[in-house]
C-alpha cells in the first residue's frame, strides 16, 4: 500500500498533540503495513498521553490481527 508511509508520519504528527479518531469504513483492501500502521499509531498515542480509536476496523483487517495474533493490541 503506497499510501501507509504517508498516512503513518501524518497520524504520528496528529498523536503527538492530540487524540486521534480514524474510520476505516471507506477502506477497501489491507494487508500487513495496515497493522503495522495501526500499531505504531497505538504505541505513540501511549507514549504522548493521547488516545487513539479506530471505528469500522474491516474484516480482512481483523482476520490478518487474529492470524499475526496482534489482534487484541489494535486500538478500539
Amino acid at each position: 500500500m503506497s499510501t501507509v508511509p504517508a498516512l503513518y508520519e501524518t497520524g504520528l504528527q496528529h498523536l503527538a498533540s492530540e487524540d486521534m479518531q480514524v474510520d476505516m469504513a471507506e477502506v477497501e483492501a489491507v494487508d500487513s503495513a495496515a497493522i503495522s500502521m495501526l500499531l505504531g499509531w497505538a504505541r505513540a498515542a501511549q507514549k504522548s498521553g493521547h488516545s487513539l480509536h479506530v471505528v469500522n476496523k474491516p474484516a480482512d483487517l481483523m482476520s490478518l490481527a487474529h492470524l499475526y495474533g496482534v489482534a487484541e493490541m489494535l486500538p478500539d
